[in-house]
């Protein structure tokens, strides 16, 4: 028995957290055993770097020192949790991945390409997604929606001009894998979202 590593990736407010219990819970009825996380995050020492990473403070977070951390979480991430799940089995299901990286610290950013991959070939070691669910809306539209939640975090407060560029880059990155990821417009009625991600739940599993 093989797991699968599945990843879910967008933009702010593009339905990510709407729609990642839901495949896991149609994974569950196709007889998988599901693991779901999220990054940065899904260890306690995991989650307490998140919580460095995202709040707000008063002392403004150098960009190396954020791309660092979200590395540091991973790799703590990866050890405690992806590696021993994936040996056993099961499928995991995780909010963003290494596709974020390249996304918001590397588009979003600016940061060096060459630093960045070298941190992947390092924490990652070989470990990827098997399919990447990438959820796209406009940018208006997916700041429109994470406006709705309440307080933002440090990288919720980043201008427009931000999230386009992550935005352009995540949809990049599906067009250089066409294999691995899945495009899901997330601007659809959530009913027509979920016949999507349910006959693709299904395709994959008929497979495995």
């Amino acid at each position: 028995m093989s797991g699968r590593f599945i990843t879910l990736e967008g933009g702010e407010g593009a339905g990510k957290s709407v729609n990642l219990e839901w495949v896991a819970e149609r994974l569950r009825q196709r007889g998988k055993t599901v693991r779901v996380t999220r990054e940065p995050g899904g260890t306690e020492l995991a989650e307490r770097i998140r919580q460095v990473l995202l709040a707000p403070s008063e002392e403004p977070m150098a960009d190396t020192t954020e791309l660092l951390l979200v590395f540091a979480a991973r790799a703590q991430h990866l050890d405690a949790l992806i590696r021993p799940a994936l040996a056993r089995g099961e499928w995991v299901l995780c909010d963003r991945f290494m596709d974020a990286t390249w996304a918001y610290q590397g588009a979003g950013r600016g940061l060096d390409h060459d630093a960045i991959a070298i941190l992947e070939r390092l924490v990652l070691a070989g470990v990827a997604p098997d399919y990447t669910l990438l959820f796209d809306v406009p940018v208006e539209v997916g700041l429109a929606r994470a406006g709705k939640r309440g307080e933002l975090d440090r990288i919720e407060q980043e201008s427009r001009d931000f999230f386009q560029r992550v935005r352009d880059c995540y949809l990049q990155r599906a067009r250089n894998e066409p294999g691995r990821f899945v495009q899901v417009d997330a601007t659809r009625p959530l009913e027509q979202v979920r016949q999507r991600l349910g006959a693709w739940v299904d395709a994959i599993t008929e497979e495995a």
